[in-house]
């Protein structure tokens, strides 16, 4: 499994909108610039966290973008299903896909390396990621 750009740019957009809660809606142009995101990029990463209902928008002059839940309540597993699809090592693993031809032990090996990403995964909350980075960067107090 290999994160994409946008997976990686996505997880970036809600540690930044996390870690700014309370200060309204904040436009993309910012969340760009903190967070090293080209803004031909922005708008296609909160599109997709928008319709994934993890983001919220405002237009207008006092517009930009604001979690729409709580960052406790958001895993990265489903950040990563939601902006990069099934958390998956292998295509064998992928839709029982028939064209596999490994051994069961491989196949038993793949499962196992699919299920501890996941697990990882969906330990960590974008609070958690959100804490973390405050901590190592001292920028906000949250």
């Amino acid at each position: 499994m290999k994160l994409s750009s946008k997976g990686d740019y996505g997880i970036r957009a809600l540690i930044d909108l996390a870690q700014n809660e309370g200060r309204g809606p904040i436009p993309s142009g910012e969340i760009a610039g903190r967070q090293g995101i080209p803004e031909s990029l922005i708008g296609q990463v909160l599109a997709s966290l928008r319709l994934a209902g993890f983001v919220g928008s405002v237009r207008g002059a006092q517009g930009g973008h604001q979690l729409a839940i709580p960052p406790e309540e958001i895993q990265m597993d489903q950040v990563v299903e939601a902006l990069d699809g099934p958390i998956t090592p292998g295509a064998c693993l992928e839709n029982a896909n028939p064209a596999c031809s490994g051994s069961a032990a491989q196949i038993e090996m793949w499962e196992l390396v699919q299920a501890r990403i996941k697990d990882v995964l969906s330990s960590r909350s974008l609070a958690d990621l959100a804490r973390a980075g405050v901590a190592a960067t001292g920028r906000y107090s949250i």
